[in-house]
């Protein structure tokens, strides 16, 4: 293996089950894509059906004999969460890979999901971690199973865990909203991983972020950030999805890993080790921040 990562490294996927969240477009799409391309059975959990679908058959496109189904998850509603795990636990005894990649970021105005979350803790964090419970006891049954949780450098901009106002009813702020959401999704893989290596489980889990990546999901930056400016520093998604694919694919990852990006402010590049804020690391937040999310969502886990 050369010293830059890139798609060409994925092992063989043949035999792996996998499910990638937000998978009909951006980072999400690519991911699943480059996964199926090396043998893997991908299931695309996406809102939209529509767009669902629009996706395998562009996968198929590229990838004749991929083998690519879509079940219908919308993060925002538990209710949906809960139906889309017992679809997938039905359909697949066995999950190799769970890659909780769905996200929303920087609405402007402040939203709640079904269940009354801020939109961006709802759907990044509470949802994510809702699916993984239900999904868990399907993962532990596969040796070399993992789950990959995508965050952003934004865990580390203004960003805490507001155990006091999670969900922002007071003093909306778009990017403070977003990097608590990250930030949990950061505490969220490290807390897991150290239940799944008390149990002695053949599962890991591991994070990792894109950079800065051109897709959808730039749709809120701030309008005084000229186009030019993002055209200069992001990197297209086939690009964005690589430091994901390495925490999900390559033989080396251990349990509570982190990658991104290699280049300067981990903002383009190949994927690398990076490192996330010291207060990711802190074990009392994570684990408040676990027994609020259980509480929140009513999901216990098997570990």
């Amino acid at each position: 293996m050369g010293s830059k990562w890139t798609a060409a490294d994925i092992p063989d996927q043949s035999g792996r089950t996998v499910i990638v969240t937000g998978a009909n477009s951006g980072l999400g799409y690519d991911t699943a894509a480059a996964l199926a391309d090396k043998g893997a059975q991908v299931v695309l959990a996406v809102r939209n059906l529509d767009k669902g679908n629009e996706a395998v058959d562009r996968i198929k496109k590229s990838t004749p004999n991929a083998v690519v189904n879509v079940t219908q998850l919308d993060l925002s509603s538990l209710d949906s969460v809960r139906r889309a795990a017992d679809e997938l636990r039905a359909a697949h005894p066995r999950i190799d890979l769970l890659i909780n990649n769905a996200g929303v970021m920087y609405l402007p105005n402040r939203e709640t999901t079904k269940d009354g979350f801020e939109m961006q803790f709802g759907t990044n964090h509470l949802g994510h971690f809702a699916l993984t419970g239900l999904l868990l006891d399907n993962l532990l049954t596969a040796e070399g199973s993992r789950v990959v949780t995508v965050s952003s450098v934004g865990h580390r901009i203004l960003a805490r865990i507001r155990f006091e106002d999670p969900h922002f009813e007071t003093g909306y702020n778009r990017v403070r909203a977003y990097g608590q959401s990250k930030l949990a999704n950061l505490m969220f893989t490290y807390e897991l991983q150290r239940r799944l290596s008390a149990k002695g489980a053949p599962t890991i889990a591991a994070a990792a972020h894109p950079g800065f990546s051109d897709t959808e999901l730039m749709r809120y930056i701030p309008v005084y950030v000229p186009d030019i400016a993002w055209k200069i520093f992001t990197q297209p998604a086939d690009k964005g999805s690589l430091p994901t694919l390495r925490a999900a694919t390559a033989p080396d990852v251990q349990g509570g890993q982190y990658y991104g990006p290699d280049g300067i402010g981990e903002v383009r590049g190949n994927p690398k080790l990076v490192a996330s804020s010291a207060q990711s690391h802190d074990e009392d937040i994570q684990r408040r921040l676990w027994t609020m999310s259980e509480e929140l969502t009513g999901i216990t886990f098997p570990v």
